[in-house]
């Protein structure tokens, strides 16, 4: 009885906590809307599992040695741009993944940006798998990524473009014989009521380990044929360039998360209130204007449930969160 007690004044304390920030951003008129993340977090402490990136100024964090994307100072390009509908047969783009109770973001956002801008390059709508990047993207090789334990996204381009990432889904579509690699984590509800789809997440975080071999079992082609190896990636220092190389397709990119960030739901965001709870890494799949505010359009690895339908506009231009600090692209050639 005692343990049910305690269970619900956490709930109720976690809730508290949450709608202070809600009540605090939406008072402020800060050009976007909050919502308790009720669907997908019971407090802040389920959010900082999810950031695992290593921003600038982090003990784990090692400057990139990406060469700096090429692009002409005096191209014209789009005054918007969304990627989900200027490339619609590359489903890849549109798909919402979930990293489930791991901090992962970084190979996430990095395998979607491998996936999404070799779909646009090639005509190839093929999803790649972040269970192989999140695994076996480690070592010198990888800036010392570790797995659900951080790592940084424009090391896993790299190690992408030299080393080759093999075909994988999510945690569904194991055992379709599909791809090789699924993600092996299960979408999970964080202290949140569970349902069919996202069950109870374990009381411990989960892990995942390099495994060079196909986890689908019906799948044909063997781990080493099934990597690709492809592309050449490069890092973003300024807005123009970024703007430059989205004309390409979606970018990786990183920024810190601050205790507002979980509760966005519409707008244009930027921090209003709350501390630092980590880095995270993520995929800029447009950029457009609302109400004379100039954003980011991106695509997060939360789920469907969290914002925007699993997407979330940023202030573009001023460095938001440090957003435009980390950027990062990988062309290929058709």
């Amino acid at each position: 009885m005692f343990s049910k007690i305690l269970a619900l004044t956490l709930v109720v304390a976690c809730a508290a906590e949450f709608d202070a920030i809600v009540a605090e951003v939406n008072a402020a008129n800060a050009g976007w809307t909050a919502a308790a993340p009720t669907d997908r977090f019971g407090s802040l402490e389920d959010v900082k599992t999810l950031c695992g990136t290593w921003m600038p100024g982090h003990a784990n964090y090692t400057k990139d040695t990406l060469p700096e994307y090429e692009f002409d100072t005096n191209a014209v390009f789009d005054d918007s741009l969304d990627w989900r509908t200027k490339a619609p047969q590359c489903t890849v783009i549109s798909k919402i993944r979930d990293q489930s109770a791991c901090g992962s973001c970084w190979a996430f956002g990095s395998t979607e940006t491998f996936e999404d801008r070799r779909c646009i390059a090639t005509g190839k709508d093929i999803e790649f798998s972040s269970d192989d990047t999140a695994g076996c993207c480690e070592g010198f090789e990888c800036g010392m990524s570790r797995g659900c334990n951080g790592g940084q996204p424009t090391a896993a381009l790299k190690w992408m473009s030299k080393t080759g990432v093999v075909t994988g889904g999510d945690f569904p579509d194991m055992g379709n014989g599909t791809s090789c690699k699924p993600y092996e984590l299960q979408p999970c509800a964080h202290h949140v009521p569970a349902t069919a789809k996202y069950p109870v997440c374990p009381k411990a975080e989960y892990s995942i380990k390099c495994t060079k071999k196909c986890l689908d079992s019906g799948y044909k082609t063997a781990y080493k044929a099934d990597k690709v190896a492809d592309g050449k990636a490069a890092s973003i220092g300024s807005v123009s360039g970024m703007i430059a190389a989205m004309a390409k397709g979606p970018l990786s990119v990183a920024f810190t998360v601050y205790a507002d960030f979980p509760t966005y739901k519409t707008g244009v965001y930027k921090h209003v209130s709350g501390a630092a709870l980590g880095g995270h890494a993520v995929e800029a799949i447009g950029y457009g204007t609302m109400d004379g505010t100039d954003y980011w359009l991106v695509k997060n690895s939360w789920n469907e449930m969290w914002g925007d339908g699993g997407t979330f506009k940023i202030v573009r231009g001023t460095n938001e969160c440090g957003i435009e600090r980390q950027a990062a692209a990988i062309d290929f050639t058709a």
